[in-house]
């Protein structure tokens, strides 16, 4: 239960951060503009961040630089993924689950800037890797 508390603690703080980002922005910037602005507000809050993080996919046991690159990644374990869209759609959420997956990470927030109350625009995405590599690496029986 720690490694869940620890998470959801980090989730809370990167939502109240992002509130504010959008309090202060507002909806219709670029979603550079959103990233660079959260990850400024995240570590003034005394957050680990790192930002454009290369995201190899590994094929064939070979690590290969796809060019996919997660927004922000913060305290090296949850991925936020920032949109500035007219609305969230399922290939976003894909897109999330993907990059937990290849990342191995649990958790993912899905952040869109591009509405008039955040809340509106925000998913939290949890990927307990069901059948994969990882669970079985990790003797999880799930």
């Amino acid at each position: 239960m720690e490694e869940k508390d620890r998470l959801d603690s980090i989730t809370r703080r990167i939502i109240g951060a992002a509130i504010e980002v959008h309090r202060r922005l507002g909806p219709g910037l670029l979603e550079s503009a959103y990233e660079i602005c959260l990850a400024f507000e995240l570590r003034q809050i005394g957050l680990k961040i790192e930002a454009q993080k290369p995201l190899p996919v590994v094929y064939r046991d070979v690590k290969l630089d796809c060019g996919y690159r997660l927004d922000l990644v913060v305290e090296e374990s949850i991925v936020v993924e920032i949109k500035a869209v007219d609305q969230l759609a399922p290939i976003h959420i894909a897109q999330l689950l993907s990059y937990l997956r290849l990342s191995g990470k649990r958790v993912g927030l899905l952040i869109n800037f591009h509405v008039r109350v955040l809340k509106n625009g925000l998913k939290r995405i949890v990927n307990d890797f069901p059948d994969s590599a990882h669970s079985a690496a990790k003797g999880d029986k799930n």
